[in-house]
């Protein structure tokens, strides 16, 4: 986020002076995902993967976001234009990347099957536009800055029920602040929580928050597969699943010799049974971002409540460390150039 300070040649609509915020995404605007706004998926930018964005070395050759100035290809498509000042300043940068992405998950989580066999064609499509309805309930595994986020967006939206699943206190003190039910996976099995605090009913909808890190109830071991396997659980039948999470297709780090090649065991006849939807995939920012924005604008969205510091740039190695480590209640990190 920040002021245009320059525009090259094939700038048309954005002008020096402009306070704009960028998507994480870098897109084309003119491909065929791009154009059914779908723009996480450019198939443009990136040759040989399926989107790009800055400073994500899988995701094409473009530098960061974190400097004093950031070279910003296709502006005209990718800019969102802000008002002029420095109101909602520290709102209007989260829509850079978590708050689009926890909304992303909600509505990623729509579920896809036919209510009823007199259902009509039309009926049909409507429901799975709507995406997430008001008096749903949604689980969230994952209190980070996304997961917050998602929860937020629930709540936005109307859900009557959020859980938020996490092990740390600060991140479980935050969801509870804006009004959902903390879980704390440490304290025991996370779903058994839940449907016992729902009379044993089962929720509609669950959004995967943490992806292929996800980590055993003591904290140090990581399971890749533990968050798709509650949510199997946890999720009633014809329910959905959003993952926007990150699974990345591979990591040398990864805790087996499955998952360092991207694949992961979760129980797929268990989705089956149930009828569950999946969604997964990066969030399109574009596709939510100008909506977002104008609530903020609106009052009636403040997502800065999960900013937990702001810093200068030359802070940022600090940060992460301080953040990788849950310390001082490290939540979330603005770094001011």
């Amino acid at each position: 986020m920040g002021i245009v300070d320059e525009v090259g040649g094939g700038v048309t609509l954005l002008k020096k002076g402009d306070r704009v915020v960028m998507p994480f995404n870098v897109a084309c605007g003119r491909c065929i995902n791009c154009e059914e706004g779908r723009s996480a998926f450019c198939t443009v930018v990136n040759p040989g993967f399926a989107g790009g964005a800055y400073g994500y070395v899988a995701m094409g050759p473009y530098p960061g976001g974190q400097a004093e100035y950031v070279r910003v290809p296709f502006a005209d498509f990718n800019a969102l234009v802000l008002p002029p000042g420095t109101e909602h300043e520290e709102d209007f940068a989260l829509l850079a990347d978590i708050f689009p992405t926890g909304w992303h998950g909600v509505q990623l989580s729509v579920s896809s099957n036919v209510r009823s066999p007199e259902i009509s064609l039309y009926s049909r499509f409507w429901d799975d536009a709507q995406g997430f309805r008001p008096g749903e309930s949604v689980v969230v595994f994952g209190a980070g800055p996304v997961g917050l986020m998602a929860a937020y967006s629930a709540i936005i939206r109307g859900a009557s029920d959020i859980f938020v699943v996490d092990r740390v206190p600060e991140r479980l003190q935050k969801a509870k602040e804006i009004g959902a039910t903390p879980i704390d996976f440490s304290a025991s099995d996370p779903v058994e929580q839940i449907l016992k605090l729902r009379g044993g009913k089962e929720v509609d909808r669950g959004v995967d928050a943490v992806g292929y890190q996800a980590v055993t109830s003591d904290g140090k071991t990581e399971q890749p597969n533990v968050v798709l396997e509650s949510l199997i659980r946890v999720v009633r039948p014809t329910g959905g699943l959003g993952v926007p999470g990150l699974y990345v297709p591979s990591d040398p780090g990864a805790p087996d010799s499955a998952a360092a090649k991207g694949y992961i065991s979760f129980p797929f006849g268990k989705l089956f049974e149930k009828g569950l939807s999946l969604g997964t995939g990066q969030c399109n920012v574009k596709a939510y971002n100008r909506y977002l924005r104008d609530l903020i604008i609106a009052g009636r969205a403040k997502p800065s409540f999960v900013v937990s510091h702001n810093l200068t740039l030359d802070a940022a190695v600090e940060a992460y460390e301080k953040f990788d480590k849950r310390i001082d209640g490290y939540t979330k990190v603005l770094l001011h150039p």
